[in-house]
């Protein structure tokens, strides 16, 4: 068969999508894309063309939308186009240029194609880009999801070409006598997909030659893997984890004894921005001092007790907030919370203001929600309390209970935020510095 039909064979084996609907081509003007445009021609597919000039190659990015331009007014087809600042934004975003590119690119195809239903954005990736795209993940970490590759259909982002091997698409050019532009920047290997299409790849194959026809292989089997490999993860983490407003909680001990502990554990953290080589620092936790914590750029994980406990990193958002030693404000849903260590020992005056021992004071401390099972030993009692039973004999609301703070130091509660401090804390004759805490509308 010839790749036309083969196109549409697959189109049909993957029910892609119908001859009725609508289809947006990403088109960079490369050879892979141009074909593109043929074979949907050829087919009789309604189609448009859209194009991301990314202002990256000074006169060739203006070539190539000029290029696209004119293709599509070849084809008869409508055409959109847009510009992108993508040096300012990668710098601003602190993200790679590739990475950058990439994220403009599907948004403001999203935005082209909105929430209709029988239009979908069709790219020109084929078998070639699936191999680099397996390899690069393996090297990645990113996991089986990783090593199937780029899937047929993604939700409305279809890729038709994945079956068709780069010599192929090449070969169909000459056929119809198909002009297409070159990238320069192909040959440059510091950009991460270059290097290895251009440097790793070839190099392997010389030595097991096969390689790529392997690799692809490997991908179709790994589809069914991933399925398997799903449905499993999903039962662990329907034990493992419970959802607690912004806060996902996790028993220590029950985690602990979960196998294989390691992918469990890459698989729960993988969905707030934690990395697989964070998975051994998420493993010691398991085992480290109440309020050790791992960042991600979105979340932290931290230690609390007998739990580990995913929450945003952004305090405002967080129902357990991390306060490091010398941190001087926190703001959360109550307000501020500031810090100061003194050496006044003068008791405060204000209800929202404590004075607390700093000498008893460890770091980090934790400041939470309150909940069933917290005690303390509240000011002026030798006896520890239940925080419950401190509440009600308090006559709060319903709601001022539900909204009631602590401040917690390994693993002692310091202060019911605006209501008591702990006995152990309080100031004493051998005091010689203070932590005063103080809350402020925000």
């Amino acid at each position: 068969m010839n790749l036309l039909e083969n196109f549409l064979q697959y189109i049909d084996q993957q029910d892609l999508f119908s001859p009725k609907d609508k289809l947006l081509l990403a088109v960079s003007g490369g050879a892979d894309s141009v074909v593109l445009c043929e074979l949907c021609k050829q087919a009789g597919f309604d189609f448009s063309i859209a194009h991301c000039n990314f202002e990256l190659r000074a006169e060739e990015s203006e070539r190539d939308e000029h290029f696209v331009k004119e293709l599509a007014a070849k084809y008869g087809v409508p055409f959109y186009v847009k510009r992108f600042d993508t040096r300012a934004i990668s710098k601003q975003e602190k993200k790679s240029i590739e990475e950058t590119a990439r994220d403009l690119r599907y948004e403001w195809f999203a935005e082209l194609i909105g929430s209709q239903n029988n239009i979908y954005l069709l790219t020109g990736h084929h078998a070639d880009d699936n191999i680099e795209t397996v390899v690069m993940n393996f090297f990645r970490g990113t996991g089986i999801k990783g090593l199937r590759g780029i899937l047929p259909k993604n939700n409305k982002v279809i890729r038709p070409l994945l079956f068709a091997r780069r010599k192929e698409i090449e070969d169909f050019t000459f056929r119809y006598d198909l002009k297409y532009v070159i990238d320069s920047t192909n040959l440059e290997t510091a950009f991460t997909r270059n290097f290895f299409r251009n440097r790793i790849i070839p190099e392997v194959i010389k030595f097991f030659p096969g390689t790529d026809n392997n690799v692809l292989n490997n991908t179709e089997r790994f589809v069914e893997v991933e399925e398997l490999y799903n449905q499993a993860v999903t039962l662990h983490k329907a034990k493992l984890l419970a959802k607690k407003g912004n806060e996902i909680h996790i028993p220590v001990l029950k985690l602990k004894k979960t196998t294989p502990l390691r992918s469990i554990v890459f698989e729960i953290i993988k969905d707030y921005g934690f990395s697989a080589h964070q998975v051994a620092e998420v493993i010691a936790l398991l085992d480290s001092e109440n309020g050790k914590f791992v960042s991600s750029a979105s979340h932290r994980i931290i230690k609390n007790r007998n739990w580990l406990i995913i929450a945003p990193a952004k305090s405002e958002e967080s129902v357990t907030i991390i306060i490091e030693e010398g941190e001087k404000e926190i703001q959360f849903s109550p307000g501020i919370l500031r810090l100061e260590t003194t050496s006044n020992l003068q008791p405060p005056t204000s209800s929202n203001t404590v004075s607390l021992d700093s000498k008893e004071i460890k770091y980090p401390l934790l400041l939470r929600k309150w909940k069933t099972g917290d005690y303390f030993y509240p000011l002026g009692m030798k006896k520890k309390k239940k925080l419950n039973r401190f509440l009600i004999d308090s006559k709060l609301s319903a709601t001022e209970k539900e909204n009631t703070w602590v401040i917690e130091s390994d693993k002692r509660i310091v202060w019911i935020v605006c209501r008591r401090i702990d006995d152990r804390f309080k100031i004493t004759p051998s005091t010689n510095k203070v932590l005063q805490l103080s809350l402020t509308s925000s």
